[in-house]
């Protein structure tokens, strides 16, 4: 009885979100759903695992939508929880669906995905040497997943690589820490990692700390790194951007409800006192990334150095089921102070310095880096 009122739950669900009581089509396909399910629970050649089937038809749903939107049942939803909070267990790296292949957004830097040479833009076509094409994301990622200590292999398909990759990682438990900072003589050099719920108190930290230890009138400008960022909390990205700007818009979100338009706007005041910013950003720099990155762009408040970001313009809202599993939907597109949305376009930076193959964060090279800085300090000269 638990199982079959799985299936009655989903129709139910299917007409909570989508039916209007005059559309006698709709009800028609419902009536199929349930058809479908009871001749498979009939006739197919082995017992099926009832629940598996229909998060199956759930996440198919989702899916059909966009990459982005997907079912997480109770495990999913639990680690989903644990990676906002900072601590989650894996590879550290972003995934979305494309073209039947897991994409990657971007690895977290100082993850095992990012030491093992992961990059935005691979695609995963294999784990452990079984194809993957054909699965969710979810089922996807859940055999990325594994105890901690496990190795998984993967076969990677990179663009101008003619054969693929073969990468084996070793998952861990990835603490991610939002924030690192340091000075770069008198520039204050700040890393953001992911905007989890860390970030703000993270950025806020950095700026005070490197304000106090290179000195109030010593310090010509600050860096804020998004290289690699891919996003997160969209509270998060609007609180970081407001620690910049002493007014005006931050972003806009448009939606079907209500609800999800609004405007966000600047109220804090500019903790830098008006100081030089340059931001970096990458492939691998998407959402809150773009948000910030937008936002300070638009009212020239930094400038944007680096390569074309990622392109994911969507906001995706949680809702919790009562069943404790949920569902990831995209509910609005989120768009800059000037009103351009960047969906599936990316942030264009004002100075386009592609990543050299010789830079190597081990030994501290990094040409796009050094750019930024030769940048605020010839700045601060001709000033």
């Amino acid at each position: 009885m638990k199982k079959l009122s799985l299936s009655i739950f989903f129709v139910v669900f299917l007409f909570s979100f989508s039916l209007n009581a005059s559309n006698e089509n709709l009800y028609k396909k419902l009536d199929t759903f349930g058809d479908v399910f009871q001749t498979i629970r009939s006739n197919y050649v082995t017992t099926i695992n009832e629940e598996e089937v229909i998060e199956a038809a759930i996440n198919g749903m989702l899916q059909s939508l966009d990459p982005h939107s997907s079912y997480m049942n109770l495990d999913n939803y639990k680690d989903m929880q644990e990676e906002t909070n900072g601590k989650f267990g894996g590879l550290g790296i972003e995934v979305t669906m494309e073209n039947g292949f897991v994409k990657i957004i971007s690895p977290i830097d100082g993850t095992p995905g990012a030491k093992a040479g992961i990059q935005p833009g691979d695609y995963i076509t294999h784990i452990d040497d079984e194809s993957i094409f054909g699965l969710s994301l979810t089922e996807a990622v859940d055999q990325l997943r594994g105890l901690v200590g496990t190795t998984v292999k993967l076969k990677i398909a990179r663009e101008n690589e003619e054969e693929p990759l073969d990468i084996s990682i070793t998952r861990a438990i990835i603490t991610v820490e939002a924030v690192k900072y340091r000075k770069e003589g008198n520039v204050g050099y700040i890393k953001l990692i992911s905007f989890s719920e860390q970030a703000d108190r993270g950025i806020k930290k950095a700026i005070k700390a490197l304000t106090t230890e290179i000195g109030k009138d010593k310090i010509i400008g600050f860096v804020l790194d998004l290289r690699n960022n891919p996003g997160g909390l969209l509270g998060q990205s609007i609180e970081v951007t407001d620690n910049f700007l002493t007014s005006g818009e931050i972003v806009s979100t448009k939606g079907k409800d209500k609800s999800n338009i609004g405007s966000f706007k600047a109220s804090r005041g500019d903790m830098t006192n008006g100081k030089p910013i340059i931001v970096l950003i990458n492939r691998g720099s998407a959402s809150a990334s773009e948000i910030v990155a937008g936002a300070l762009q638009d009212h020239k408040r930094a400038i944007i150095v680096g390569e074309q970001s990622y392109g994911k313009g969507s906001v995706q809202t949680i809702f919790p089921l009562n069943d404790r599993s949920a569902i990831r939907l995209t509910t609005a597109l989120y768009y800059t102070p000037s009103g351009d949305s960047i969906h599936k376009i990316g942030i264009t930076p004002d100075i386009e310095v592609t990543r050299s193959k010789k830079s190597d964060p081990a030994d501290n090279t990094d040409n796009q880096l050094d750019y930024a800085l030769d940048l605020l300090i010839k700045d601060s000269i001709i000033n």
